[in-house]
């Protein structure tokens, strides 16, 4: 041995490391095949395939468990440092709508971000659009789980989104001579864009966790990834009753937003009992199994389009955005103008109603 070749001798220590990690992972893996105690096999699942993942992110390149609080300041410091040269600018991914990213400097990295509101308030419109704006605007790589809508239909909400057309033009083909270069246009920049749809009826919380995983390691890192809708959602054999279930979802979403460090937007039902009240504007107790979410959540939405309620409302064409809890930043409402021609949010622009579907 010589210095000289001291790189590949570390490189050789590394490799038996990881080699070693990969040894201990499979004996704990094969004595959980063997004793799950008391494990179903999906946690066992979900277990294995953590530990694998975890050499593979983590292990490969060193990391350690813990971080001394001399290296978190330091980090700390170094980051603060970034954000002073670079102030004014997000610090998260953007959702396209500005004064929604002045209030939260955009999604943050590991945050859960639940979306919540009554149905054809434009949820799944909604996070579409922060999903369009990432990849297009932000050339980032988002996965959407859609446990309600198929491939198809999520598509032709892109396409009318993009290309500015009218959504019933696209759903009975009635297409106007000038919707086709939109159409075209549309349909290029999204075939280029990297979103993925998996509508996967019922997903299992191991199961979106797997195949996040997958897609993160295939491409690079995810840049936000879409769930419609957290209720949708199943635990096998789990025979306690909904709370429970929601909780360990809402958990294990919390979960997969760290381990990824990426944002996760969870759409969320709200409970019919909102409307009864005068004033329908949702609140965090309207949150359908709310403890658990309101819990695991970084920041919560609600989305609230007085016209929904009110055919008379002046404020056609206008929905709140109201942020309910924010973990790291402010609490505060903000306006969007919602073309529902196109199912699409914009930036609030007074006097600007265009009519049409939720």
């Amino acid at each position: 041995p010589s210095a000289a070749n001291i790189v590949a001798y570390a490189e050789i220590v590394r490799e038996k490391s990881v080699l070693r990690q990969l040894i201990d992972a499979g004996t704990s893996i094969t004595e959980d095949g063997y004793r799950p105690e008391g494990k179903s096999v999906h946690e066992v699942l979900e277990s294995a395939e953590q530990r694998v993942f975890h050499i593979a992110e983590s292990g490969a390149r060193g990391k350690k468990d813990s971080v001394s609080m001399r290296d978190a300041v330091k980090d700390a410091f170094k980051l603060l440092t970034e954000r002073y040269q670079n102030r004014g600018q997000l610090t998260g991914v953007s959702t396209g709508f500005t004064d929604l990213d002045e209030l939260t400097s955009g999604l943050q990295p590991s945050d859960l971000v639940i979306v919540a509101a009554r149905p054809s308030m434009g949820k799944t419109a909604f996070a579409l659009n922060i999903a369009e704006t990432a990849a297009l605007g932000g050339k980032k790589a988002v996965v959407v789980f859609s446990m309600e809508m198929s491939s198809s239909q999520l598509a032709f909400r892109l396409i009318s989104s993009v290309g500015r057309i009218h959504q019933q033009h696209l759903r009975n083909g009635t297409l106007e001579e000038e919707d086709w270069p939109r159409v075209s246009n549309a349909i290029s920049l999204l075939s280029d864009a990297k979103i993925f749809i998996d509508d996967t009826p019922s997903l299992s919380p191991v199961e979106l966790r797997s195949r996040a995983r997958r897609l993160h390691r295939e491409h690079g890192g995810l840049g936000l990834i879409v769930i419609d809708y957290l209720q949708l959602m199943q635990v096998p054999g789990n025979k306690e009753n909904r709370a429970t279930e929601i909780s360990e979802i809402s958990r294990s979403l919390k979960g997969l937003a760290k381990e990824l460090n990426v944002p996760v937007i969870a759409l969320s039902q709200l409970n019919r009992s909102l409307e009864q009240r005068a004033d329908k504007r949702p609140m965090m107790s309207d949150l359908r199994e709310s403890g658990a979410i309101e819990q695991d959540a970084d920041v919560i939405m609600f989305i609230y389009r007085d016209e929904y309620y009110n055919k008379e409302s002046p404020d056609k064409g206008i929905a709140e955005i109201i942020i309910g809890k924010q973990r790291n930043g402010p609490t505060d409402t903000c306006k969007l103008t919602f073309i529902g021609h196109y199912t699409k949010f914009v930036n609030y622009a007074p006097d600007s109603f265009v009519g049409g579907f939720d």
